[in-house]
């Protein structure tokens, strides 16, 4: 057996095919970042117009987090069955009809019902990009390509802050979702023509197609042709179902740790996501400057992502992680004291955006570098189901809190935990590294 594409990729320089496709993966992103604040750039309208109390519009902002929930868990693995590309693209489909029809829901309830349906496809979509911006990285810049995919989280986050307003006050609320179902749509058609297979996937598959498929990646990859798909690295894969190899002696620390790393870090990211515009009006700020603030956090997240991607060019991926969780419990006690001084309240906005989403950027490179090919988007989509459920359970909490008279201060004080006990939880994985003789330290998850 000659050299495989994948060790082509992984060893060589990264070409434009390679950086267009991570860059496709950030579009994805993008998708995702609006769809899960709509809710809370809209809150105060919905709040308005249908009398919510904090622990309903809690339970609204959470509607799309459950949904993302089950897609991660039931639809997202079908990517190691039938392929990442033909489920993203359905996914997409899904998510733009859940979108669309939710500028229609005449009533909290049925709106909560077409979130679920929302999340449920971007669940697929979030695990599939993360999966593949990875497998089509070197393992140089694979930290760099994850982290510029989740920077497409912050982006659309930002995009959803700026426009909320303005579609708002000529819309109303429901002109954000029909926004947010043509950008889907468009997502959709630009990833129909663009968006390839992923090689990993291509060496696993015993499609007839899949030896010509995977030379034409290389030729468009500017990588040497390969005259067969032998991988006798992955039959150990085969034996077992991918839920139990992710629970083998092999796997079952690292598995552990990262689901635990992912429950405690998307409490504390969602819960700073979903109510930081609400809860800076409750300080005293007008609604512009709550969805201001909402805006200047993503904007710090964009900056996050690619920081820590630059980071884990260089340095180890466990050392910086840690110290990113560290910091960003930090701050989010800091915020607590300033959500009513405006200057101040949005320099500590913008550093929580660029830490707290470089937590999330380091999660996603850590679990797509800890398993193999054929269990990685079962890896990825149960790390992001378990952590979901902490985003579920976040906003609610949160909601309840308000009802029973909690401040600002006090939820931010709160939440801060879960990033400190994320940093010690992360600090126990086992990491060996692999001698690659480039400055990238391959971090490779191991129990031993």
């Amino acid at each position: 057996m000659g050299t495989t594409l994948r060790q082509q990729m992984d060893s060589g320089t990264m070409s434009r095919y390679q950086w267009g496709t991570v860059a496709l993966c950030l579009l994805l992103n993008i998708v995702d970042g609006f769809d899960i604040l709509v809710v809370a750039y809209t809150s105060t309208s919905l709040t308005n117009e249908w009398g919510l109390s904090g622990s309903e519009l809690g339970l609204l902002l959470s509607a799309g987090l459950f949904g993302m929930a089950a897609g991660t868990m039931f639809i997202a693995p079908l990517a190691d069955k039938i392929g990442r590309r033909p489920l993203v693209l359905f996914c997409l489909a899904l998510a733009a009809v859940g979108m669309f029809a939710s500028a229609l829901a005449p009533s909290p309830e049925i709106l909560g019902i077409l979130r679920v349906l929302t999340g449920l496809g971007m669940g697929g979509i979030i695990v599939s990009a993360n999966v593949i911006a990875s497998e089509f990285a070197s393992k140089r810049w694979r930290g760099l390509a994850v982290s510029l995919n989740t920077t497409g989280y912050a982006f659309g986050a930002v995009v959803g802050g700026l426009t909320a307003v303005w579609l708002q006050s000529q819309f109303s609320w429901r002109g954000v979702f029909v926004f947010g179902g043509a950008m889907t749509l468009a997502a959709f058609l630009v990833l129909l023509l663009r968006m390839p297979e992923s090689v990993d996937f291509l060496y696993l598959s015993k499609s007839p197609q899949a030896l010509s498929k995977v030379n034409e990646l290389a030729r468009k990859m500017n990588k040497q042709q390969v005259t067969d798909l032998a991988r006798p690295e992955t039959a150990s894969v085969k034996k077992a179902s991918a839920v139990s190899t992710l629970l083998s002696p092999k796997y079952r620390r690292s598995t552990i740790i990262i689901c635990v790393g992912f429950f405690l870090n998307m409490s504390g990211y969602y819960f700073v996501q979903s109510w930081t515009p609400r809860l800076l009006v409750q300080s005293g700020l007008s609604e512009a400057q709550g969805n201001l603030g909402g805006t200047v956090l993503n904007i710090g997240g964009m900056i996050g992502s690619i920081a820590i991607g630059v980071l884990l060019a260089r340095f180890a991926l466990k050392k910086v992680l840690v110290s990113y969780f560290a910091i960003t419990g930090v701050l989010m006690c800091v915020f607590a004291l300033v959500p009513s001084a405006l200057t101040a309240a949005f320099i500590i906005a913008l550093l929580i955006g660029v830490f707290a989403n470089g937590c999330m950027a380091g999660l996603y490179t850590l679990v797509t570098g800890a398993y193999e090919p054929a269990v990685r988007a079962t890896a990825v989509g149960w790390g992001i189901t378990v952590g979901r459920m902490g985003a579920i359970l976040a906003p609610i909490v949160a909601g309840g809190l308000l009802d029973l008279s909690w401040d600002t201060a006090g939820l931010y004080l709160l939440m801060s935990l879960p990033f400190f006990i994320a940093g010690a939880t992360v600090a126990m994985i086992k990491i060996i590294k692999s001698n690659t003789g480039t400055t990238q330290k391959d971090d490779v998850v191991t129990n031993a």
